[in-house]
């Protein structure tokens, strides 16, 4: 059985969609609503919920219709290297992401208890020692690309500390991860090959000697997950953790240096780091278009007719920018958006991803802050792809600080290296280390 054929449907892909996809969503939605025919890749369509109602109703699965499970999707799809894109990013998975009911509640609170055990002022902690390091790499020169020298580092660098391997490592999971997600054919599947082997060995390494770490805390969770569920829980942390968080470390920035709203140095601006970020996640969330549903039956929603087994994609970034749904001006809230998602799949990570991306941001600020582009913002260069909205280079300019120069500098003593990371903030600990974990008790 083949799947239905979408006729006037947008393209998520191409120089347009790349450079300006506002103006393909005021097209949809001009055209057809708050729920639009597009395709991700070449033969790939989905329906595209661009209206924010619309994107609450299928994320808080109003009617009772809506599943997370793509696999009579994708047994539909068609044997084509567009197909082969698209399943990178939504075959079917046992984990959190693609489950329904008991097994996603099962893998949910393993996840909400884990995360919630990150101790804020140690991730803090982590995230200066990571950014001070990186800093130190370009703060001399006066100039830099914050997007692969700086945003694109943190996620993986932090969360390798938080899953309790040292920094030292790091280096083999930021490369086995970049060519998983950048490179074609043989550097891909060395990519991949290698991704796993750091997951694997990790797993290896933590049932052999716990540690005060995620990896730790997800075997140990009473919900008892098994080596393979244990392993997707590594997977989606990591995954959800990379390019989303990176993306809004870089899309944040370059709100911040090119609005005068936020600085005429980035140390007086009238509104703050955190406006700046609920800016991002609102008008250019990192996850633009993701959190695919299937129905479960057929369906009249919103005036469009959904098969079972068609891909729903919702638009965070359409909703939130639903001429109907616009804020008079930026509020300190952020306004209702969806820059996190809403319902049982809501981020379970939200408020450490938030911590990340601050802590990283103002630690960059605070040292350099007198940063501006080197070309004007809507001539910055974006990554193609229909999920993700993320710059592919952030390049700056500022006044250089060097590392002999008198005052404090960034990678100052009371602030080491995390080359090196300190008895404080490494998730390291001895092997007759007691565990933080409520329910080791």
């Amino acid at each position: 059985m083949t799947l239905r054929y979408l006729p006037d449907a947008g393209k998520l892909y191409g120089p347009e969609w790349t450079s300006d996809p506002q103006s393909v969503y005021a097209r949809l939605r001009g055209r057809h609503g708050p729920v639009a025919p597009v395709e991700i890749a070449p033969g790939v369509q989905a329906h595209l919920v661009i209206g924010y109602q619309a994107a609450v109703d299928v994320l808080t699965n109003a009617g009772g219709v809506w599943s997370k499970d793509s696999r009579p999707w994708q047994v539909r799809l068609p044997d084509t290297p567009g197909a082969g894109a698209a399943l990178g990013m939504l075959a079917h998975r046992t984990n959190v992401l693609y489950s329904d009911g008991a097994d996603h509640a099962r893998y949910r609170k393993v996840m909400t208890d884990c995360y919630n055990m990150i101790q804020p002022h140690k991730l803090r902690e982590m995230v200066i020692e990571v950014s001070d390091s990186l800093i130190r790499r370009f703060a001399a020169t006066g100039s830099a690309d914050l997007a692969t020298e700086f945003a694109r580092p943190i996620p993986l660098r932090v969360f390798n500390l938080l899953l309790g391997r040292p920094d030292a490592d790091s280096a083999a999971l930021i490369s086995a991860l970049y060519d998983m997600m950048e490179a074609s054919g043989e550097a891909g599947a060395r990519g991949t090959e290698a991704y796993y082997r750091y997951i694997t060995e990790l797993i290896e390494a933590k049932y052999a000697d716990r540690g005060d770490d995620l990896t730790s805390w997800f075997i140990d969770h009473p919900v008892g997950l098994s080596r393979q569920e244990v392993l997707e829980a590594l997977v989606v942390t990591l995954a959800a953790g990379f390019d989303p968080m990176a993306s809004l470390i870089s899309n944040t920035i370059s709100r911040m240096v090119s609005d005068d709203r936020y600085y005429n140095s980035l140390s007086n601006g009238a509104l703050s780091t955190y406006d700046a970020l609920l800016e991002a996640l609102r008008a250019e969330p990192p996850m633009a278009n993701y959190g695919p549903y299937f129905t479960t039956r057929a369906v009249d929603f919103h005036g469009t007719w959904i098969q079972p087994a068609e891909l729903v994609l919702v638009s965070y970034a359409a909703a939130n920018t639903e001429p109907t749904h616009l804020p008079d001006e930026l509020r300190s809230d952020g306004g209702a958006y969806l820059g996190f998602g809403a319902g049982a799949h809501r981020c379970p990570a939200a408020d450490p991803a938030t911590l990340i991306a601050m802590t990283a941001i103002e630690r960059l600020t605070s040292h350099l802050s007198d940063l501006e582009l080197t070309v004007p913002r809507e001539e910055l260069e974006w990554r193609p792809g229909p999920f993700i909205r993320s710059l592919a280079h952030l390049p700056v300019r500022f006044t250089p600080i060097r590392p002999d120069q008198p005052g404090e500098s960034p990678w100052s003593a009371q602030h080491p290296s995390s080359s090196t990371p300190s008895d404080q903030t490494s998730p390291a600990r001895p092997a007759d280390y007691a565990t933080s974990a409520p329910w080791s008790s």
